[in-house]
């Protein structure tokens, strides 16, 4: 009863401040979700009950799914784990162990080893996290050589004042289920708004650090970010963490603005809006495919090089957003609208060895419950097709070091694996 009346009270807040910004040209779903936003960055709204909140809105928002032809129902996601508390990363760390690290929204990273989930977390930022809505600790990335020098990166939100997004390095303890305590901080921001934070921290094929960065959120880019290089907003970030002594890290030499003229020297591409998850394929490691988060109407996947512009907020997917110069932006390879998803959740290329059939295939799917979808590049163009359907709330892919595909059910706590579907 308490939390239902917390969930009053706060839709109560909710309900006035759309009363007030009524003047307002935004659609009021807009509006809606920009309270919603402000409320959780103000601290209005518990961290849980913000959590809540959005999962109603976003449940509102979701289109109703009847399900797939059961022709094509080739491949599921298939529960291999439980007991999760809202899982949003899964990866492994390249040192020949088997294990997978879990990321739960709340601060824990989780270890999966030999099937089962481990009690001790690995890592524990609970008491330096701000989770709740789309913030938390959002994600792990392994250095390349793990297993010898014991580094390890994640990316995560807090707040001391002003909501703050941190890249930081955690270091791997004698105990090689346990990270030792305390994090070195490599990069922090603030963030205006608790929605759009991007969250992936992943190394590239070249050993160098990628983190993606949202707009700032609310909606509509109110703040330009997308579009401007002296931000880190909106963006695709990369730098260079084999450093030694006080240099958190350095600036890779071909970074777009590495001279600082021009923008940020951080920068790597941008015009995006909140690309939540990104991955390269390994095969084609010149590859990296960009799943970007859309505004009202399109979902999208780029194919991101360097010093590319991806379009937000002159574009979003393949349509116009707003008036400006639209020449020279990339376009995606794959869009769909809000008739049948509305958050995109962007996968990998499949490499591993149990489903052959899928080689090459980028395999994605929506946060909400609806197709999975593979991108098969045929001659010159690329070409979506069904894989099955799943009935979770994924909230993110990886893999293991055989590259074989998993993914996070961050409303029930599992974890998933694709595998076909039983005859």
């Amino acid at each position: 009863m308490i939390v239902v009346g917390l969930a009053l009270a706060a839709l109560v807040f909710v309900g006035a401040g759309i009363a007030l910004a009524g003047r307002t040209k935004a659609p009021w779903r807009v509006r809606l979700l920009s309270l919603l936003g402000g409320a959780i960055a103000l601290g209005v709204l518990g961290p849980r009950l913000a959590l809540e909140l959005t999962q109603l809105y976003v449940d509102w928002k979701a289109p109703a799914f009847a399900g797939i032809d059961p022709a094509l129902n080739r491949f599921e996601a298939r529960v291999v784990v439980e007991g999760l508390e809202a899982p949003v990363h899964v990866t492994h760390a390249g040192d020949g162990s088997g294990r997978l690290f879990v990321v739960e929204q709340w601060g824990r990273v989780r270890i999966v080893k030999d099937g089962a989930l481990l009690e001790a977390p690995f890592l524990d930022l609970g008491d330096e996290v701000w989770a709740g809505g789309e913030c938390g600790l959002l994600s792990i990335a392994f250095h390349p050589d793990y297993g010898r020098n014991g580094r390890a990166f994640v990316n995560f939100t807090r707040k001391r004042g002003a909501l703050e997004t941190v890249i930081a390095e955690v270091a791997r303890s004698a105990d090689p289920d346990r990270a030792a305590p305390g994090y070195r901080e490599l990069l922090v921001f603030t963030q205006p708004y608790a929605n759009h934070n991007g969250g992936l921290v992943a190394f590239g094929p070249d050993g160098l650090l990628y983190v993606g960065t949202g707009d700032g959120g609310s909606a509509n880019d109110p703040l330009g970010s997308g579009q401007d290089t002296r931000t880190l907003l909106g963006k695709l970030l990369r730098i260079d963490v084999n450093t030694s002594g006080e240099q958190a890290y350095a600036i890779p030499a071909d970074n777009p603005f590495a001279d600082g003229e021009g923008g940020l020297p951080e920068l790597y591409a941008w015009g995006l809006r909140n690309p939540w998850r990104f991955s390269w394929d390994p095969a084609q490691p010149e590859r990296l495919f960009v799943a970007d988060v859309g505004q009202d109407r399109w979902e999208e996947v780029d194919l991101v090089r360097r010093g590319d512009n991806c379009g937000w907020n002159l574009r979003e997917g393949l349509h116009p957003f707003r008036e400006g110069e639209a020449a020279g932006l990339v376009e995606p390879i794959h869009e769909y609208g809000h008739d049948v998803g509305y958050s995109i959740t962007g996968g990998h290329v499949y490499r591993g060895a149990a489903l052959p059939e899928l080689q090459g295939v980028y395999v994605f799917a929506d946060y909400a419950p609806g197709p999975l979808w593979g991108l098969r590049q045929q001659g010159g163009a690329w070409k979506v097709e069904v894989l099955g359907e799943h009935r979770f709330r994924l909230s993110s892919f990886g893999v293991d070091q055989d590259q074989e595909l998993y993914a996070c059910d961050r409303e029930d706590g599992r974890l998933l694996k694709l595998v076909r579907v039983d005859p």
